[in-house]
Order: C-alpha cells, then sequence, then structure tokens
C-alpha cells in the first residue's frame, strides 16, 4: 500500500487507555478550529460507543470528530483500511484548512499513518471464510499451535492469547503460502511527516491510571454496557472478529450466557484494560520514538508549545 505524504499539519496525542486523550483532544481542535480524528481501534466500531467510552453525541456535536464509529462490528476491520480511510480524511480537512487532532490509544495506527505500513497482499474474502470456518471452536492456544507448525518465524513474533493476529497470520499464509513475516520489511510511503506534527504520550503514573481503568469501566456499566454487549450478541457474530473481544465484551458476554456471575465479568473486564495499558505503554516506548511523553503536570505546558510551534497561539487550553 502506498499513500503519499500529506501537507497538512496534525497534531497527535497517544497514550494508554484512560489517560485523558479524548479530553485533551477536545480542548485542543476547541481551541484551534480544528477537528478530532479518532485512531482508536475499538472506537471505529458504532456498535461500541459505551465500551470503548467513545465521546458522547453531545461532544460530537461541539466540535468536529471524523472516524469515530463508522464500521459495523460485523467488519473485520484492518490497518491498512484505516490508513485508506484516513488519508481521504486527511485530504478533506486540508482542503478546508483544518487541523486535524489525531486521538487514540492504537498506536499501530500512529505508526503506520508516520512511518508506513508493510505491503501485505489482499486476503481473498473467500480464503477468510475458509480459514475462520476450520478455526472454530478452537482455542487461540490451539490456533497458534497450528500456525507455529506452518510458519514458526511468525508464530514465534505473536502471543498464543492474540487470536485475531494469529488467524490474520493463518490468513496470509493459506493465501500467499509465504510467511506473513516475510511481508513485514519495506514499508509504504507515510501519510504524515513527522517533523509537521508536534506528537504527544500521555503517561500517568500507573497507580493513577489504574484507578482510572477502573472507575472509568463501573461508570460504563451504569450507562448501559450490558444492554449494549446483549445487542452485540445477539447478532451471533464471529467471536475472533475484533469488535466481539473489545475489552470487557468477553467478560459480560460469559455472564450472559451463565458463564460467569456479573462480579467477575467485571473484574475480568478491568484486568484485561489493564494488561492492554501495560501493552500500550510497552509498544509506544519501542515503535514510536517521534512522541515524547508527558505526565499530567506536563501536559498543559507541552502541548501550549506544540500549538505555538504550528502558529495557532491565541488562548490558553
Amino acid at each position: 500500500m502506498s499513500h503519499s505524504v500529506l501537507p497538512a499539519r496534525a497534531i497527535l496525542i497517544a497514550g494508554p487507555t484512560a489517560s485523558g486523550k479524548s479530553a485533551l483532544a477536545m480542548q485542543l481542535a476547541r481551541r484551534i478550529g480544528g477537528a478530532v480524528i479518532n485512531a482508536d481501534s475499538m472506537q471505529v466500531y458504532r456498535d461500541l460507543r459505551i465500551i470503548t467510552a467513545r465521546p458522547t453525541p453531545e461532544e460530537e456535536a461541539e466540535v468536529p470528530h471524523l472516524l469515530f464509529g463508522h464500521v459495523d462490528a460485523s467488519v473485520n476491520y484492518s490497518v491498512g483500511r484505516y490508513l485508506a480511510d484516513l488519508a481521504q480524511t486527511l485530504k478533506e480537512l486540508d482542503a478546508r484548512g483544518v487541523t486535524p487532532v489525531l486521538a487514540g490509544g492504537t498506536s499501530m495506527y500512529f505508526k503506520a499513518a508516520l512511518y508506513g505500513l508493510s505491503d501485505i497482499p489482499a486476503v481473498p474474502a473467500e480464503v477468510r471464510a475458509q480459514v475462520r470456518e476450520a478455526a472454530g471452536g478452537k482455542t487461540p492456544q490451539e490456533l497458534h499451535a497450528e500456525l507455529a507448525a506452518r510458519d514458526p518465524e511468525t508464530a514465534a513474533r505473536l502471543r498464543p492469547t492474540d487470536p485475531q493476529r494469529i488467524l490474520r497470520a493463518l490468513e496470509v499464509f493459506a493465501a500467499t503460502g509465504k510467511p506473513l513475516a516475510s511481508f513485514q520489511g519495506p514499508r509504504g510511503a507515510p501519510l504524515l511527516d513527522a517533523a509537521q506534527c508536534p506528537a504527544f504520550f500521555l503517561a500517568p503514573e500507573r497507580e493513577t491510571l489504574y484507578a482510572r481503568i477502573d472507575a472509568r469501566f463501573d461508570r460504563m456499566m451504569e450507562m448501559g454496557a450490558l444492554d449494549e454487549i446483549a445487542r452485540l450478541r445477539e447478532r451471533k457474530l464471529d467471536p475472533a472478529l475484533p469488535a466481539m473481544r473489545a475489552h470487557g465484551a468477553p467478560g459480560l458476554i460469559a455472564y450472559l450466557d451463565g458463564r460467569a456471575t456479573l462480579d467477575k465479568a467485571i473484574m475480568r473486564g478491568k484486568l484485561d484494560t489493564r494488561h492492554y495499558a501495560k501493552r500500550q505503554f510497552t509498544f509506544a516506548r519501542h515503535q514510536l520514538p517521534h512522541f515524547a511523553w508527558l505526565s499530567g503536570a506536563e501536559t498543559g505546558a507541552a502541548v501550549e508549545a506544540a500549538c505555538c510551534a504550528l502558529g495557532c497561539c491565541s488562548t490558553r487550553i
């Protein structure tokens, strides 16, 4: 896949879940007359507003929000499709002279936009369907063992508890006869020039972050997360689809199926989210060298300086 670098300036806000990215992006977009672009792989799904802590309709009405809730839960949305959607969105904003504020917790989206994406062949729909049908009922560990037998190089790079990426590797091998790792070399042209994009990774203290994660999950339950997941469950979608594995969803589905108590489902959702936050820190530390890490106390001054560098100084945040 190849995209040309666009001239639009952009502000990038990454960070672990519950670190305050959305609120900061709203403040920035409101101040500079910009638009918030989603960079979270779960917030693209229209079925998952509550459980993914997507901006509310009121927030979306206050400033432009783009690439939020535009994908059906039945779709296996990929990084490549995100880049295509992002390219179109950036072009439209650039034509209007609107500064994009990319915000989200999916560091792979930022990495692909800034540094390009490996050119992996598209998997035909019939091949994907065959692989997923064959995978039905198998545990992630069993799928990982299958991948290790066919593509040990890629299997060694994947966690046995990550069925989505394991299935992706199995699909690529079935479609091409080659390991997924063999395509992860040369990258296409990036969409954004890192030199033009002030980039920040919000990094609260771990205990503070974990307390926020727990409190937010409780709020999501009060807002109707269980009903939202019940509606998703009624669609009887493939459990391996990304939307079905949103943090909190598997545990709540287990409760609705009678396989867990509600307390255990909530505990699982909180714990899964904490584990995800740890992985977000690790990925960003190694894969996003351009990003400045900020604690809560540093955020305001650093972003103020970034706005001035973009010529957007007016009133303070």
